[in-house]
């Protein structure tokens, strides 16, 4: 195997990881008082949970306090999966262990209405356990040769399009140069 064919291999990878992986982001922007819920329904047992929020302070500027929220995560039997406590903003990933509806509970301890951007991603590889084989890379490698050429023909292009403007613009600098010499002598 060559270079050209583990860089292949390697792209052919990332696009059927980026394309397994297309499910949809669930995001929201809310504001709370005190305690809000939201659910999340994950599919898969295995899946990857990416959660992240981030407290957007309240209108008022006379409001404003560095308290953050609580997130309190739990499993579809009850289980506590995570808790976060006076956090304003947190990225956080966990595999679910068991599919079904998840909750997200958001507890705000200000005494002042806070506006939260809350968004939840999850990840599911469907063809985790099987493997890619030749017959799926020849249509990728027929289109990788396609760009291959067409990036050459550009760069061509480009190339002789460089050299003209180089031409014209050297042409343009003798003449003014020739006409500086005639007209001041």
């Amino acid at each position: 195997m060559d270079l050209r064919d583990a860089v292949v291999i390697g792209i052919g990878m990332v696009v059927m990881l980026l394309l397994s992986d297309l499910q949809g982001a669930v995001g929201i922007r809310f504001a709370m008082d005190r305690e809000d819920c939201f659910s999340h329904d994950v599919q898969y047992e295995g899946d990857t949970v990416h959660v992240s929020f981030v407290v957007i302070k309240a209108d008022a500027r006379w409001h404003y306090t560095e308290d953050g929220v609580d997130l309190v995560i739990k499993g579809p039997s009850g289980d506590q999966i995570h808790d976060f406590r006076d956090k304003t903003s947190e990225k956080f990933e966990f595999v679910a262990q068991n599919k079904g509806l998840h909750r997200f509970c958001f507890t705000n301890k200000s005494p002042y209405q806070e506006t939260i951007d809350f968004d939840v991603h999850v990840g599911h590889f469907t063809y985790y356990d099987q493997h890619a084989k030749d017959e799926h890379f020849d249509p990728l490698l027929e289109q990788i040769a396609k760009l291959e050429e067409a990036l050459y023909n550009i760069q061509f292009e480009q190339h002789w399009l460089e050299a003209q403007t180089d031409r014209q613009t050297i042409g343009t600098v003798l003449k003014n140069q020739v006409a500086f010499l005639v007209f001041s002598h």
